[in-house]
């Protein structure tokens, strides 16, 4: 497992104890926190915003990777930036500017993500694969935690690492949704960098 970033999710913490939480990371090889930002119009559920990242962004030095399940993503691409963001990753299917939003987001000196629901197949991002830090493949339908990997999905995964290592694209493969002790083997056979995991992480389940 060397070399993979591990980036637990906060949708499965206590929000009551997101300090402890963000020490719970840090103290578990942690390289980065996942916050996922939800409005209850993408997806059926509503999280947390700017408040929440900008109080908890001096407790921890690791980079908040900010996953945007919302509608109209670029317009909340500054507010989460200035409220500590590192990494911003929207959603293909929220977007119709994709390769703008990119752009916008490097402009800002944050790495730019671009994500894709079970039903979205690697084609539908193949304009703006040279263009992404990241590309989030999510083996889940995305809305809530502690969900089933679907199995097919990690085809795509393998599918991004080929493209990659034949056309030299400089993305990272990151992948969230049902990882635990049983599953993570696949995704790493399959080629992800980024491992994005909540209710396994915070149950003391999965460790890197």
């Amino acid at each position: 497992m060397k070399n993979k970033i591990l980036a637990p999710s906060l949708l499965s913490a206590d929000f009551s104890q997101l300090a402890q939480a963000l020490k719970q990371i840090e103290l578990n090889n942690g390289g980065a926190v996942h916050i996922d930002v939800m409005d209850g119009s993408f997806v059926p559920e509503i999280t947390y915003g700017q408040p929440v990242v900008r109080s908890i962004r001096p407790l921890t030095s690791l980079p908040f990777d900010v996953h945007l399940m919302v509608e109209h993503p670029e317009t909340q691409v500054d507010s989460f930036i200035q409220a500590g963001a590192d990494w911003i990753t929207f959603h293909h299917e929220a977007c119709v500017h994709s390769h703008r939003l990119i752009q916008y987001i490097q402009s800002k000196g944050k790495k730019a993500g671009v994500a894709i629901v079970p039903s979205t197949p690697v084609s539908a991002i193949a304009e703006i694969l040279e263009y992404a830090d990241i590309i989030l493949v999510m083996t889940v339908n995305p809305g809530w935690g502690g969900q089933v990997l679907i199995p097919s999905c990690v085809k795509k995964i393998a599918e991004l690492n080929k493209l990659r290592e034949e056309r030299g694209y400089k993305y990272l493969i990151s992948v969230d949704g049902g990882i635990n002790p049983t599953t993570i083997s696949s995704v790493i056979d399959a080629g992800v960098d980024v491992i994005v995991s909540g209710s396994a992480f915070f149950s003391g389940e999965l460790k890197l």
